[in-house]
């Protein structure tokens, strides 16, 4: 083994955490290695946030079309083409990353390809990802080994899908998120087990596609995450649009019928049958190989423990991103990588956690921001709630997409935004207004005496705003 390489900051794992984190402490002049076992961009860009943007969009293409005929224009009936849905999505993730490989180049940030061991603080062990020796099932010589010494070490391994206590989940056709992005054709039918963001965003996405869809969600709410209102919405807006929802529903058992799969729901004869199942429970963070164990680093519950500044309770190294449990969220992770990087280059910074959205990328969107009204209950804050509807929005009007609202907590008599929440057209794109307001302690008073363009989705904001702030919007008024 030969003498090991010096750097400044080692970060493990490549994904939206993690690179970010490279890069910062490059442009802070640090000497940075980056060892990452796959493709860089982790499972955010490759398997997850990013292609399955592309088949949303696909969907929402194709929905368009279908309507074209609202908009005065006439076309033939709409097929797709998935086969071309599935390539495009390849060449775009291809693209991103290609993208972070050249701004790690660039910042000359050193890319180890292989699986990372911190055998000391400030010493971490890279044993090379050879695909031939893996399928093998052979270990490459300790000679091909490198040892990486570091003044500081960020973990941002992430996260890897769930495997919940449920019989049958290696049967085929048992699939993860990961696995439903590759799949070759659209199934006829697909039973989603979970009703979070994941199982939602490819429920909506391939019920779109054609297949019969039905979500089974052991809780008595989907979105568990969300407010309450906007989950209740959008459930009933999935079964008037045919998707089968059961709740609450704890599987105990898939197995194969026939060609299809049997889906057993606990304490219920029911079963549910499928061409293929999902598997989209959660995620729990990755740390397979770390030597977190030897090293003394506190963890709960699978997650790594760390402070406001990342560190965790060993000096020098640090983690960020889905492996500290949390939101388990690519922007999150982004935000920790940029805090973590600072800190180990002497400009003291904390985490701050008060505006973090969380966006669902449904048909219609969802986004939220700040305190969902159960919370604000739950802390026995005094709150009011002011909404405007995307019907009376002459912008969503003009666009078709009027399903929905916009909903904001403040508190009562100083007015201050204390969560915001949408449901409808570019909620995820809306959901910043809300974010920057709850980041700056802003009130409703201030946006809704803040003059937005018109006719534009943003003056909804504005409307529910003032009927906050002066108990009645101008463009809606309650029956």
């Amino acid at each position: 083994m030969t003498q090991p390489h010096k750097y400044d900051l080692v970060v493990i794992g490549g994904g939206p955490g993690g690179y970010v984190a490279a890069i910062r402490a490059a442009q802070l002049g640090a000497k940075v290695a980056l060892v990452e076992k796959g493709r860089v961009g982790g499972t955010c860009l490759n398997h997850g946030c990013i292609p399955t943007k592309v088949l949303v969009r696909s969907v929402e293409a194709l929905h368009l079309v279908e309507e074209a005929s609202a908009f005065g224009v006439i076309v033939e009936k709409p097929t797709f083409d998935f086969a071309r849905i599935m390539t495009r999505k390849d060449e775009i993730v291809a693209r991103l990353v290609g993208g972070v490989e050249g701004l790690l180049k660039a910042h000359r940030v050193e890319v180890v390809s292989g699986t990372a061991t911190i055998v000391e603080p400030g010493l971490v062990l890279v044993k090379p990802a050879s695909s031939k020796q893996q399928a093998a099932g052979n270990q490459p010589p300790a000679s091909s080994f490198q040892e990486l010494a570091s003044g500081s070490v960020i973990i941002a391994t992430g996260s890897v899908s769930a495997r919940p206590p449920i019989a049958g989940l290696d049967a085929p056709g048992v699939l993860t998120s990961a696995d439903v992005l590759e799949l070759k054709e659209v199934p006829d039918s697909l039973a989603v087990i979970g009703g979070g963001v994941i199982g939602l965003e490819l429920a909506g996405i391939f019920h779109g596609l054609g297949t019969r869809v039905t979500v089974l969600e052991m809780l008595p709410t989907l979105l568990p995450t969300m407010d309450g209102e906007l989950a209740r919405r959008y459930r009933n807006y999935l079964q008037r649009g045919g998707v089968e929802v059961h709740l609450p529903a704890r599987v105990e058992e898939i197995r194969p019928k026939g060609d299809r799969l049997a889906v057993r729901i606990a304490d219920s004869e029911e079963e549910v049958e499928a061409e293929k199942v999902l598997v989209a429970t959660g995620r729990v963070p990755y740390t397979e190989g770390l030597g977190l164990e030897e090293l003394g680093v506190k963890r709960e519950r699978g997650a790594i423990v760390v402070d406001e500044h990342m560190a965790t309770n060993v000096p020098g190294v640090y983690a960020i991103g889905d492996v500290t449990g949390g939101a388990m969220l690519a922007h999150v992770a982004s935000r920790q990588g940029e805090v973590a990087a600072e800190n180990i280059l002497g400009r003291p910074v904390a985490m701050d956690y008060r505006a973090v959205p969380n966006c669902v990328f449904t048909l219609p969107e969802m986004a939220g921001v700040g305190l969902t009204e159960e919370e604000a209950k739950e802390r026995g804050l005094d709150y009011e709630v002011a909404r405007f509807p995307f019907s009376a929005s002459g912008r969503a009007l003009t666009i078709g997409e009027t399903a929905g609202l916009v909903k904001l907590i403040c508190e009562r008599g100083f007015g201050k935004v204390l969560g915001m929440h949408i449901m409808g057209p570019h909620a995820s794109d809306l959901i910043a207004e809300g974010t920057l307001a709850i980041q700056m302690g802003a009130k409703a008073r201030d946006i809704a005496e803040t003059i937005h363009a018109h006719p534009t989705l943003p003056e909804a904001i504005m409307e529910a705003a003032k009927a906050a702030a002066f108990g009645e919007a101008i463009h809606y008024r309650k029956r």
